[in-house]
């Protein structure tokens, strides 16, 4: 017994230290980010950028695997299978973390078990847009549209998107009707929102601007509490009648549940140094896209705050992911 009990000793100082000398090496070659939607998008367009600084930062190159599909619950479970050695990591959106486990309870992985936090990346508003078609030219005259024609409809990328889910809240707090049209992803809805098969969408500002510039879209409020650069002149949704309103969609950096913690030390330490450079928050503010940052526990205590608020939200519009 006194035999194996110092075997088991020995190998749990071998194991210690193997950690310990894992964390002091990392990172000795490249990093993966996993980007659970296709090239192009809002998300992957923000990891290919923070991935180009985190690389000057770690002196490893920083690559980004678009692995899109079921939510992001492909590119999530992924990395929540994946070793937990920093190697492997992923920035999603708030569906991940605050959506998923409340719509998709049976999934294959435990996102807020088997992910943590890296940190907080950052926070992208939303924006109230209609086809040019829809007769009214601010917020006002659209509230009081939809209130005289209660069977207008909304397109959004799917059930349980954050589009969905905000524009549901949109709904209750403006005090208006509109169904929902769910398309199978954001390239489709927007093309039959600016070819007016429906009125009005909730997307991201990015991912409006090009559109409102060519008049292919009309922009009516931006969906975060603060006007955004990007927008200058167009009130927050609050600000136009909608109190209290605030649709963001943030983003956060993870790693599987079992990264050491002198690695997610290293990452996070990485991280805020990116988002505090100058160069970063200046093409950040061109995209309209806030810099986030702080530690793994704030980023984790965020996301389940906004895990709370939406599946309040799912719970009083009775939203069901296969609708």
């Amino acid at each position: 017994m006194k035999t194996l009990t110092r075997r088991m000793l020995a190998l749990l100082a071998l194991s210690a230290c193997t950690t310990l000398a894992l964390g002091q090496d990392f990172p000795s070659k490249p990093v993966r980010i996993v980007v659970p939607y296709a090239p192009g998008g809002t998300t992957d367009v923000l990891a290919r950028f923070l991935g180009q600084r985190l690389s000057e930062n770690i002196g490893q190159p920083v690559v980004v695997d678009n692995r899109p599909g079921a939510a992001e619950a492909v590119g999530a479970g992924l990395v929540a299978k994946s070793p937990g050695d920093g190697y492997t990591l992923l920035l999603c959106t708030l569906t991940t973390q605050a959506i998923n486990p409340t719509l998709f309870p049976k999934l294959s992985f435990d996102a807020t078990r088997e992910l943590t936090a890296i940190g907080r990346v950052a926070d992208v508003p939303g924006m109230v847009a209609v086809h040019p078609g829809v007769p009214a030219k601010d917020m006002a005259e659209f509230l009081a549209y939809l209130k005289a024609n209660p069977g207008r409809n909304y397109a959004s990328p799917g059930a349980g998107t954050p589009n969905h889910l905000a524009t549901e809240l949109f709904k209750k707090a403006a005090g208006v009707q509109a169904t929902h049209i769910p398309y199978k992803g954001g390239a489709p809805a927007v093309q039959d929102l600016m070819a007016g098969q429906v009125d009005f969408m909730l997307i991201l500002a990015p991912e409006a601007a090009p559109l409102i510039a060519t008049n292919k879209l009309r922009g009516l409020a931006v969906t975060s509490l603060q006007r955004s650069p990007m927008f200058p002149n167009l009130p927050t949704a609050s600000e136009a009648g909608v109190p209290n309103f605030e649709m963001v969609v943030w983003y956060t950096l993870l790693a599987p549940a079992s990264t050491p913690k002198d690695i997610v030390t290293k990452l996070n330490r990485s991280l805020n140094q990116v988002l505090g450079e100058k160069q970063t928050q200046d093409k950040l503010a061109e995209l309209s896209i806030k810099p986030a940052g702080g530690t793994p526990e704030e980023a984790m205590a965020h996301a389940a705050r906004e895990a709370d608020k939406w599946r309040k939200v799912i719970a009083d519009a009775n939203i069901r992911a296969e609708n």
